[in-house]
């Protein structure tokens, strides 16, 4: 096994200390065109182009976006697009103290020999799309590798298959000059128990770090974006919100190296203010004795941070500036949670103020 990469270049842990330990979180607006798509048409939205420019135009330019978001994660089109007077999306995040970022995988795919299990494909070509996409403006990339529960799985070779491709992408994207954020995510879907969470994402976050450490890649210059430990969707037993904080605080420290920049948590279909209040409690056990740990614990949030943004606008430009105080309000409550100071009356008092 190797011992890692102990000349990390400075320029990359510089970055991921902007990304994760400045207090803030990130923004994920990196679905693929088909799951934009899929939510437009849920709430009447047209499925096309320019609606998705004008949507993700919202989102980079709502006044104060920078105060709670250090960075963006955005998807090959929006990574291309400008606003309607021709400003790059990158220049207007960069504007705005918010770094870019770029997806770089290409989906999850049925894993040969191994029904029911997957593995993320787009390894092939990615030292050309990285160099290409540092060219446009990103500085870090994302991956995401999907790990399901029910059924007898996950089995080893799903995890490992997922572990090795992680630690591939984070590889290049560090040779790019590109920190990596790696992404095993260990679903909500399925009636599987917390401790089953606990003892799939144990093993999955054991395998992921061997497989980084095998491949040289600094952890100093690399985020972890993991799910909560949290019980399946239809599982009876749900668990309360301190039961999360303590079981994925100990799956954590039993786990990730003290050495990695940060710690991301996904929010993998919860609802916003679920989320906020399990990132609340995970950052109150994090300052305690019992649950101190070397990594600043942040947020990643997709649908977490957009969905009621998205509800509010559907698609009329009268209803941007009301959508994007949704987005602002979301991410102050997301900025508070991380000092431990978010409470659920955040949600039903006056409205916040954006920046102007």
């Amino acid at each position: 096994m190797g011992l890692g990469n102990c000349a990390v270049n400075a320029a990359l842990a510089d970055t991921a200390q902007a990304l994760v330990g400045r207090g803030k979180g990130l923004l994920a607006i990196d679905e693929s065109v088909s799951t934009c798509n899929r939510r437009f048409a849920a709430l009447g939205i047209p499925q096309t182009i320019d609606m998705r420019r004008a949507y993700r135009e919202l989102l980079v330019t709502t006044p104060g976006l920078g105060e709670h978001i250090s960075g963006a994660i955005l998807f090959d089109e929006t990574i291309r697009e400008s606003d309607r007077h021709g400003t790059r999306f990158v220049d207007l995040l960069v504007a705005a103290d918010v770094i870019p970022g770029i997806k770089v995988d290409l989906g999850a795919k049925a894993l040969a020999l191994h029904p029911g299990e997957k593995v993320t494909e787009g390894l092939d070509g990615l030292r050309a799309r990285l160099d290409e996409y540092a060219r446009i403006g990103a500085r870090f990339a994302k991956w995401r590798a999907v790990i399901g529960i029910g059924d007898g799985r996950p089995g080893m070779a799903c995890i490992d298959a997922n572990a090795h491709a992680l630690a591939r992408y984070a590889a290049l994207c560090q040779e790019t000059g590109l920190v990596p954020i790696v992404e095993p995510e260990v679903l909500m879907n399925g009636d599987h128990t917390m401790r089953r969470s606990g003892e799939v994402t144990h093993a999955v976050l054991r395998a992921v770090f061997e497989a980084l450490d095998g491949q040289d890649v600094g952890l100093e210059a690399m985020i972890l974006k993991p799910n909560m430990v949290l019980p399946g969707l239809d599982c009876p037993e749900q668990g309360g919100i301190d039961a999360v904080a303590r079981a994925t605080l100990a799956c954590l420290q039993r786990t990730v190296p003290a050495a990695v920049a940060g710690i991301a948590f996904l929010s993998g279909g919860q609802s916003p203010e679920l989320a906020s209040a399990r990132l609340n409690a995970i950052n109150i056990g994090h300052g305690s004795p019992a649950g101190r740990s070397p990594w600043p614990l942040v947020f990643s949030f997709g649908r977490a941070l957009q969905q009621p943004a998205l509800q509010i606008w559907r698609g009329q430009d009268a209803n941007v500036v009301p959508a994007q105080h949704a987005l602002i309000h979301r991410a102050t409550c997301n900025g508070a949670a991380l000092h431990g100071s978010y409470a659920p009356s955040m949600e039903h008092g006056p409205p916040l103020q954006m920046a102007s």
